[in-house]
């Protein structure tokens, strides 16, 4: 640091930073209201998650925009930074002089650790910047709540699923799951070096409520002493079961399922998605009342007698969930079908959306009679399907829905774009060129599985920008320029080894030995039907010896155990 800024002013100004997912503005807006009850005058510049600046609003909006997929590093950090500027300038700077505490979600460390620890930019490069954005103005205390990126995913994807809104992704997510690593990574690093102001506290498996009684406490003294945080951090009390071996890895899970459960049931509903067998059958059924929605989604693909079960006891609640789980299933059987009719008045664009990629002619008959009432999904499951009545729905759906404007809005766009996927016509390529500029993330999303020199392209140009996408579009491909991609992008993105599913090859085994211990889970997952062999098993057991409390490495093994037999069945699988 070139400079020790000076600390805030007459109200204690307390910053509550985190990677997404984390819990911070639930917090944050909790501690806020407890605080106000005890008499402080209080100020919130993010009160429900909205800035209380609207023009930092809007510069927030713009940086989340996948549409702006082709910022450059630098020009991200600098309106990262004129956001916080603007919010600084609006509302912290006026609150401070009157309130007895200022409560900020994010402030400059979130510029500097995305910049720094997320895009690799050097520390020298930033500092002047943020020297002279931040007007001297260091917070009295920042907490940091930590939690494993595992669980802030869960969160994340619970929440979307329990509480759906039009709201699209966030551009952040195009740099795939390993970002979110090296920016909790990196805050640590900055709570490490100034621990005087900063306070780090576990939202991973603490209870929430006695994490907010401390934190309440803790920020009223502050404003007390007027200024000394004097504060201790806060830390997990439950143990941590560890597998003893990879048999043990189900027993281990789903207690840490239970143990999650207790405080956060949609969580723990999420994690037991994809998954179907002793033990977790009883926890899906015991949630399905509390968490429907979220229990309904994880359905998908499973075509076991519980699953089937679980779905005829959720038709009648979550039909849209129950009908995009039939999308998943690999044979398709005569009860999907007879489902799928049952649920297409409730749910016309479920039913539609579970047509994705079938080609059958009870999928056609379901087409024509959903046509009426939900054209787009409809079009939209039409992906890599290059047949005269495939074309002539796609055509029929761009008259009807505006012709070239269709071609300007990112949701008819991405529609369009959706029905395109893996197909490679030069009519596909035409459409899909010109809905780029709409929907840049569905059109690249398109040439899944597209063996051309145009998708290669389109590839290499978008890799450091977006990776994730580009690494979904060549699922299994097993080609020298997809292993080339791979292994670039295999120290800053996991997805590279979710393309390589079930590959058996000496390179994709090349690949995960060399991922270990980046990606311990990731590795385990890629496995697929290779776990039920003995040297996909021996490798289970040995990143379970490695990294035992890795959450997401145990649902893997757990999910490998029970589809491949290699579990024994402690009593720990009855459910609680």
């Amino acid at each position: 640091m070139s400079a020790t800024p000076s600390p805030a002013g007459p109200g204690a100004f307390i910053v509550f930073e985190g990677i997404d997912g984390s819990g911070k503005t639930t917090i944050s807006n909790r501690v806020a209201d407890r605080l106000t009850a005890r008499g402080l005058r209080v100020v919130h510049v993010r009160a429900g998650g909205t800035l209380a600046s609207e023009v930092a609003e809007s510069i927030r909006q713009f940086t989340r925009d996948q549409r702006n997929l082709g910022l450059a590093p630098f020009t991200e950090f600098l309106l990262y930074v004129a956001r916080e500027r603007q919010q600084l300038e609006d509302s912290i700077a006026p609150a401070l002089a009157s309130a007895d505490v200022v409560i900020a979600d994010r402030y400059f460390f979130t510029a500097e650790v995305l910049a720094r620890f997320g895009r690799g930019l050097p520390p020298e490069l930033l500092e002047p910047v943020l020297v002279s954005a931040r007007k001297d103005l260091v917070p009295t205390l920042t907490i940091l709540i930590d939690v494993e990126p595992q669980i802030a995913k869960a969160r994340r994807r619970a929440d979307k699923i329990a509480r759906p809104t039009v709201r699209t992704s966030s551009r952040k997510g195009l740099s795939g799951a390993g970002l979110m690593t090296r920016l909790r990574d990196g805050y640590l690093q900055l709570a490490g070096n100034h621990p005087e102001r900063w306070l780090v506290v576990d939202n991973s498996r603490s209870d929430l409520n006695q994490l907010i009684d401390g934190l309440v406490e803790t920020i009223a003294q502050i404003v007390v002493r007027h200024g000394a945080p004097g504060a201790t951090p806060l830390r997990p009390t439950r143990p941590v079961t560890k597998p003893r071996s990879a048999t043990d890895a189900v027993g281990v899970f789903l207690g840490r399922v239970d143990d999650i459960a207790a405080r956060e049931p949609e969580v723990a509903a999420y994690l037991l998605g994809g998954l179907a067998g002793p033990g977790v059958d009883e926890r899906r059924t015991a949630m399905a009342t509390r968490t429907p929605a979220i229990i309904g989604n994880g359905l998908r693909g499973l075509d076991d007698d519980a699953s089937w079960a679980l779905r005829r006891a959720l038709a009648a609640v979550v039909p849209d969930q129950i009908a995009r789980s039939l999308g998943g299933l690999v044979d398709e059987s005569p009860a999907s079908w007879t489902m799928r009719r049952e649920l297409a008045a409730s749910s016309p664009d479920g039913v539609a959306a579970s047509l994705d990629d079938r080609h059958e002619p009870e999928a056609w008959r379901l087409r024509r009679e959903l046509w009426s009432i939900a054209p787009t999904p409809v079009v939209q499951s039409l992906c890599r399907d290059d047949s005269p009545d495939a074309w002539q729905l796609r055509e029929t759906w761009l008259a009807e829905s505006g012709g070239d404007a269709v071609l300007s809005s990112p949701e008819l766009a991405r529609a369009l774009v959706s029905s395109l996927r893996g197909l490679s016509s030069p009519r596909a390529w035409a459409l899909r060129a010109a809905a780029r500029l709409a929907s840049p993330v569905g059109a690249l999303l398109s040439i899944t599985g597209i063996d051309d020199e145009r998708a290669w392209a389109w590839r290499q140009e978008l890799l450091a920008r977006a990776p994730r996408p580009v690494l979904r579009t060549i699922d299994q491909l097993d080609h020298p320029l997809a292993w080339d991609l791979r292994e670039r992008s295999i120290g800053l993105c996991k997805e590279g080894l979710d393309s390589i599913y079930g590959l058996d090859g000496e390179r994709a085994w090349a690949l995960r030995e060399g991922a270990l211990d980046r990606w311990p889970s990731t590795v385990v997952k890629s496995l697929g039907p290779l776990a039920s062999t003995p040297r996909g098993w021996a490798l289970v057991e040995r990143q379970l010896a490695r990294y035992p409390e890795n959450l997401s490495l145990l649902k893997h093994a757990t999910h490998h155990a029970l589809m491949y037999g290699q579990h024994r069945a402690p009593e720990a699988l009855a459910a609680p």
